[in-house]
């Protein structure tokens, strides 16, 4: 085990006892621990890799397949502490069951906060509303943030840097806090955490229709749509609405399902154009090599307006920010064969 999370968490530990393990002081209690010996500051990187690879005497590892991968580096029957290595860049937006507070302890990233506002439950795993941006700063290496858990933090990290890495010291579970809704901008909130397995088996059939080219596809959608409460439909014109765009069926397809829930209807179509916007910006800066291009990615996917966007690329880099994101844009447009229609949706920002 490494002697630096030992004595991080035994630290916690100890102050947190010390208030009767109160809920509401483990957050600031959390990021204090970490500001005071900032593992950015304190642990060496390669040598903490090696330690793990090498060595049994290990805390227990979980199975949660979060992080890429995550690393238990201290537990304790209340609270644990846990590395996250990032690689690929982009978290969802998302709230949390449990509170604490997170450090980079290698790379930096975009952060984002949000409020989900007017929220109106229309099952236990899905809630309309409409998802407002607070506000996004840039997280360099040694910062650290309060996780408060349930809706009051709902937040996103788009890491820029390959790997990045942070440091979670975070209880397991704080009760009332769940369903850990993961936000899908403008107004869907659903729980990535239910299990419908049925709808699942549904889906992954569905995708089988589809890639057999079966022509029955559209029609069986319909039929779906026509039995389904609102919750399972939207998964399910969600999961096909790529290829009922491509072959022509999106319009018949999204009319059942529009007749069918009337005024909640509205609150899907904005929603899967973002899904759409976004998915296309993630497939593009998984193409993209150079850390500039990435970082310019990343705030569009962020959904800025244009002066939140220049003022964090001036943060970052030298120049006029209006030249820097023109330059950026021409490049990627010049480079890559989809960048124009990927950032044609953001055209009110950039230009």
């Amino acid at each position: 085990m490494s002697p630096f999370f030992l004595e991080l968490g035994q630290t916690v530990a100890e102050r947190w006892q010390a208030l009767n393990f109160d809920p509401a002081a483990f957050p600031s209690l959390a990021r204090l621990a970490l500001e005071e010996r900032p593992p950015s500051a304190h642990v060496e990187l390669a040598e903490l890799l090696h330690e793990f690879l090498s060595e049994d005497a290990q805390p227990t590892q979980s199975q949660s397949g979060f992080g890429q991968p995550e690393l238990i580096v201290f537990e304790h029957p209340r609270f644990y502490i846990q590395l996250l290595f990032w690689l690929d860049g982009t978290t969802d937006i998302h709230q949390h069951t449990f509170s604490g507070a997170f450090h980079v302890m290698e790379g930096s990233s975009i952060h984002s906060q949000f409020a989900f506002l007017e929220p109106e439950p229309v099952s236990a795993h899905l809630q309309l509303g409409r998802l407002e941006r607070l506000e996004t700063q840039l997280l360099e290496k040694g910062e650290t943030v309060e996780i408060v858990s349930g809706k009051g933090f709902v937040h996103a990290l788009f890491h820029l840097e390959t790997p990045s890495i942070t440091v979670v010291v975070r209880t397991h579970t704080d009760p009332g806090s769940g369903p850990q809704f993961t936000y899908l901008p403008p107004h869907l909130a659903v729980d990535p955490f239910q299990n419908d397995s049925l709808t699942t088996r549904r889906k992954q059939l569905l995708d089988v229709l589809e890639n057999i080219g079966d022509p029955s596809y559209p029609e069986l959608v319909c039929e779906m749509l026509q039995r389904l409460d609102f919750e399972r439909g939207f998964f399910i014109l969600q999961n096909g609405m790529v290829h009922l765009q491509a072959s022509g069926f999106w319009d018949e397809v999204w009319a059942v399902f529009e007749a069918k829930h009337g005024r909640l209807a509205d609150f899907v179509r904005p929603t899967l154009q973002e899904i759409l916007r976004r998915d296309a910006l993630v497939g593009l800066r998984g193409c993209v090599l150079e850390v500039e291009h990435r970082f310019f990615l990343a705030l569009i996917l962020n959904n800025l307006d244009r002066k939140d966007l220049l003022r964090l690329v001036g943060l970052r880099y030298e120049g006029d920010p209006a030249e820097t994101v023109a330059r950026w844009q021409a490049e990627l447009e010049e480079g890559h064969e989809d960048a124009a229609w990927v950032l044609e949706g953001a055209a009110s920002v950039l230009n």
